[in-house]
């Protein structure tokens, strides 16, 4: 295994997101979304995404909704510059470097922090963008950024009080600007490389489509814990407690909740009957489809979103081995693992792919998935920074490192079992390209394809032969699976 670069995709905490990059569960824009519905031009705000990890703190829905368009004070405005100047440094995930701001800042209260996250995420995702309009104004850099991201975000009258008579005309000239008129990668907000390699796949329409829909925030996913509860009640119970929820449109036990609300005291999730994550990260699980009583391995298993999710599918028999080269993501699952009331995981620390702990249990497991360590490029709806950090280098490194994983976790799969690759990237060299090299080099494994795997179990989703979702596509965060069977002995 790996450190991970990149964020967790599946909901290893209320918001679902392990530090590393691999599939995480907690993530909407509509299908089909277009490039011109995230150009908002002071209208629509960009909320601040705390589904992914309890660490983002973010005001009450309620408390943000008021102070939207409320004059910021001069004081929160000098916070919001601080704060934008720590993140652009890139020296951390994103997360990590606002928590750490407002641990130093302990006095900043629930809706100061809420605007200054909702603002520094919005510039993140949109950064290309504002900085290129931040080259028209004058002032430091950190300045006009944070004036954009909250005149988009926020109303041109947040900044009333800290902005001069000649920024409040220059922020509405920029106001006017008819995003047409700017670049394709400028729209797009995606740093060049990213843009070249994601051109390839996309015709243009569709890859604006696709930059829209990873620069809105994502929405809140829960998986229903089957072992606790079933979706229709839980339906019923966050209802009647006035959350606006949704069962999600293709995994069989997924809520969607509007308006990202605060979960974590809430009876359902403290007992254990739901977990944070992503619908996509939910359909991985059914590709895996553990039955009762077998020998599981979640080869990655970071905080344990899917670990958890397949101990319900299994319902707590057999074993399940939830395998990571990181103590302290292993000790996140340990809380979680508490409340879900399952009995069969089995959280086991390992040094590397080759440690000998997995030599031990070779050719005698049914069913492996390899959440491989990725750059996380699928979860830029709630990790923007990662399009900022990755770079050809740190994805040429992954590569190397998924093909080794692979490969070792293929070992432990036994004749007529299961092996499914997995990540939250969006780029072929992680994907499809991995998968088929793979298949080249074990004759011994076949492809089974995702579609019909998933017609099998009523879900009406066909991207053929290998899962690959999309935001803008499916509403998920984007995720690719390749399925592989070991041909019997």
């Amino acid at each position: 295994m790996s450190t991970r670069p990149t964020q967790r995709r599946d909901g290893a905490n209320q918001s679902g997101h392990r530090s590393g990059g691999r599939s995480s569960d907690a993530r909407q824009p509509s299908k089909g979304g277009q490039a011109g519905e995230r150009q908002e031009r002071y209208v629509r705000p960009d909320r601040y995404d705390r589904s992914r990890n309890d660490r983002r703190p973010e005001a009450p829905p309620a408390e943000t909704a008021r102070m939207r368009g409320e004059h910021l004070s001069p004081a929160l405005f000098e916070h919001t510059q601080r704060l934008l100047g720590s993140v652009l440094t890139f020296s951390g995930p994103a997360d990590t470097l606002v928590s750490t701001y407002f641990r130093a800042n302990a006095k900043l209260g629930h809706r100061e922090r809420g605007v200054l996250a909702e603002t520094v995420f919005a510039i993140l995702r949109r950064k290309l963008e504002f900085g290129q309009h931040a080259g028209s104004g004058s002032g430091p850099l950190e300045r006009r950024l944070a004036l954009l991201g909250l005149a988009f975000t926020r109303g041109l009258a947040s900044v009333q009080l800290v902005a001069t008579p000649d920024e409040v005309s220059w922020l509405e000239h920029v106001g006017q600007i008819d995003p047409a008129s700017l670049s394709a990668r400028v729209r797009t907000n995606l740093p060049e490389w990213l843009y070249e390699r994601l051109a390839k796949r996309f015709e243009g329409a569709e890859l604006e489509a696709l930059a829209a829909a990873l620069n809105q925030p994502a929405p809140l996913d829960c998986r229903v814990n089957l072992i606790k509860a079933n979706r229709d009640d839980v339906l019923a119970k966050l209802r009647e407690d006035g959350f606006s929820a949704e069962a999600t449109p293709l995994a069989p036990n997924g809520i969607r909740l509007s308006g990202k609300p605060a979960l974590q005291k809430h009876p359902l999730f403290m007992s254990g009957a739901i977990e944070v994550q992503d619908e996509g990260s939910q359909l991985l699980c059914q590709l895996v489809a553990p039955r009762r009583g077998e020998m599981i391995v979640d080869f990655c298993a970071g905080a344990g979103g899917k670990t958890l999710a397949l101990g319900a599918q299994m319902r707590s028999t057999g074993r399940l081995y939830a395998f990571d080269v990181s103590e302290k993501r292993l000790a996140k699952l340990k809380p979680r693992l508490a409340r879900s009331g399952l009995s069969n995981v089995y959280p086991v620390m390992i040094d590397s792919e080759n440690d000998s702990k997995i030599k031990r249990l070779a050719g005698k497991i049914d069913r492996v998935l390899v959440d491989a360590p990725c750059s996380g490029l699928g979860t830029l709806r709630r990790n923007p920074d990662l399009k900022w950090r990755q770079s050809p280098q740190s994805v040429e490194e992954l590569t190397q490192k998924q093909t080794s994983i692979l490969a070792s976790a293929a070992r432990l799969v036994k004749p007529g079992g299961r092996l499914v690759y997995a990540t939250c990237s969006l780029l072929t060299e992680e994907n499809s390209a991995i998968a088929e090299a793979f298949a080249a080099a074990h004759p011994d494994f076949v492809l089974l394809p995702a579609n019909e795997l998933l017609a099998s179990q009523k879900i009406d989703l066909d991207t053929g032969k290998y899962l690959e979702l999309l935001p803008n596509r499916n509403a998920t965060d984007g995720f690719f699976a390749a399925v592989f069977e070991r041909r019997a002995a």
